[in-house]
């Protein structure tokens, strides 16, 4: 049986304020938002938990082909390496664009810094459509050490995963597959696309994974709705 939980405003009543001469006002409005805070950690608790607990995804029968860090061609199952989980980032940096996309890029030096971490638990690529010595010249370019760039052979997993447009546009995505036997199945993908977006809310997926958003998201003037990152400053 599960433990029942104390709830969330008797717990924020344990707070203690960083540094003294706080008003009442804000120590109360403080207390109702750690409240929230615990809920929402508890829900992320549930929502991980949800995730685990999936059934078993299908199985990826297409022959999809890539080309690996030295360039050879190989099949997703090989990605997995000695992993038994495979994380995908698919970014947009196909041949058409001149330089990569500002997000992307963003999102993909802070996955950097914990990418040799993260690769002792499981495998993990970075896709696009472009050569992947391309690709790699730009990752040196930022001086990205620990992240392995893939490259798309062709435009079919990249145009059934849903992300490159009739135009040649392309979206970002995050995939996750799971070795089963000999085959490869899907774990869990972002699917939240830009018209489930709240009114007033730019267009994005949950767990957010970009570290960018979630300082911001900490100070008072927050994301804000006018800003995105540059390549350069």
């Amino acid at each position: 049986m599960q433990q029942a939980l104390t709830p969330a405003a008797e717990l924020a009543k344990k707070a203690k304020r960083p540094f003294p001469g706080s008003s009442a006002e804000y120590d109360a409005a403080r207390q109702a938002l750690l409240a929230e805070e615990i809920e929402f950690r508890r829900h992320m608790t549930r929502m991980v938990e949800q995730r685990l607990a999936l059934p078993a995804g299908p199985v990826i029968e297409k022959k999809y082909r890539f080309k690996d860090e030295q360039a050879f061609e190989v099949g997703l199952l090989d990605l997995f390496g000695d992993k038994d989980t495979l994380v995908t980032y698919f970014w947009m940096y196909g041949p058409q664009r001149e330089r990569p996309c500002p997000m992307c890029t963003n999102l993909l030096g802070a996955l950097n810094g914990n990418a040799a971490d993260i690769k002792q638990r499981v495998a993990l690529k970075v896709l696009g459509r472009s050569p992947v010595e391309r690709q790699y010249a730009f990752a040196q370019e930022r001086g990205w050490r620990d992240l392995n760039f893939v490259q798309t052979v062709g435009d079919d997993y990249a145009r059934d995963i849903g992300v490159l447009q009739p135009d040649g546009s392309e979206y970002p995505a995050l995939v996750v597959f799971k070795r089963d036997g000999d085959k490869a199945r899907l774990f869990w993908a972002g699917e939240m696309t830009g018209d489930m977006a709240d009114p007033g809310q730019d267009p994005r997926g949950a767990p957010d994974i970009a570290s960018l958003w979630s300082i911001l998201d900490l100070t008072p003037g927050g994301r804000g709705a006018d800003w995105y990152p540059k390549l350069q400053y």
